[in-house]
């Protein structure tokens, strides 16, 4: 992308505060941020976010060794996880609390999907958090959840924001622009 996503002007705030902004809508009460890369800058900027920190070491990783950063920083009496990216800053609070509130119904794995297309953030029970704790990394997320494709529930949301990666420049002015009806300010 040629610039530090996490920090990006995203409407009022940033990428990464609108992240936790919608979280917090959502009723998410425990957020782990897991750093890697520029570590020690993202930690400053969110020192008062009441949010716990884990790191990888090697940001280079798989995702899967970023997942298991966080859930070993997870309270032991937590039920269930998100992972929510920083990719994805728009989702808004209700497509969050509909994926949480899919899980409060029994659903075990839930990914949302727009149009059939699955996104983010996905909800994973903590029953599996043995299984998790021990992840392929080569593997990953997509094969766990592929190896536990019965308990898997795809969750139509209305919501295109779970399916849009901002992995480039134009991605992410794109994005801004479609949220708050203007380019980001430099």
């Amino acid at each position: 992308m040629g610039a530090f996503k996490p920090l990006l002007p995203f409407g009022e705030s940033t990428v990464i505060g609108s992240c936790l902004t919608r979280l917090r809508g959502a009723g998410v009460k425990e957020i782990v941020v897991v750093l890697g890369h520029r570590a020690d800058e993202l930690r400053e900027h969110l020192k008062d976010s009441d949010v716990t920190f884990a790191l990888n070491s090697d940001p280079g990783s798989e995702m899967s060794v970023s997942i298991l950063r966080g859930l070993e920083q997870i309270s032991p009496a937590t039920n269930a996880m998100l992972i929510a990216l920083v990719d994805h800053p728009a989702v808004e609070s209700a497509t969050i609390r509909a994926i949480t509130d899919e899980w409060k119904r029994g659903s075990k794995l839930v990914q949302p999907e727009h149009h059939g297309r699955g996104g983010h953030p996905v909800l994973i029970d903590l029953s599996f958090r043995d299984e998790l704790l021990n992840l392929d990394p080569e593997k990953g997320l997509r094969n766990f959840f592929e190896s536990h494709r019965g308990d898997v529930h795809r969750l139509a949301v209305e919501s295109p924001l779970v399916a849009r990666d901002m992995d480039t420049w134009e991605d992410y002015v794109r994005l801004h622009q479609e949220v708050f009806g203007q380019p980001p300010q430099r």
